[in-house]
């Protein structure tokens, strides 16, 4: 699935990947490949990326690994869109 992280001064990542997960309002939640369509409201915390992604330079520091080899980003709010295997995070 494709997958675009979009903040107030940039696109910071926009590729492929295998999953992704959200801190939504109501829990964290996992998105696959052919997911139902969903909007959500995203809390602080960390969306976590599985797949191999390859991170522009000037926003690598955005970016951490996890514990179980995804790659991470703190947020402290946004909203995702999931739609014909396209998420789309817009993130603070």
């Amino acid at each position: 699935m494709y997958l675009e992280i979009v903040s107030p001064e940039a696109t910071l990542f926009a590729g492929e990947v295998t999953s992704v997960t959200v801190p939504g309002v109501n829990g964290e939640f996992q998105m696959l490949e052919n997911h139902a369509p969903i909007v959500s409201l995203l809390q602080e915390g960390d969306v976590k990326v599985q797949g191999d992604l390859e991170i522009h330079e000037d926003f690598q520091s955005k970016f951490t690994k996890g514990a179980n080899g995804e790659t991470v980003l703190s947020i402290i709010s946004g909203t995702v869109e999931m739609n014909d295997n396209k998420v789309i995070v817009l993130a603070d």
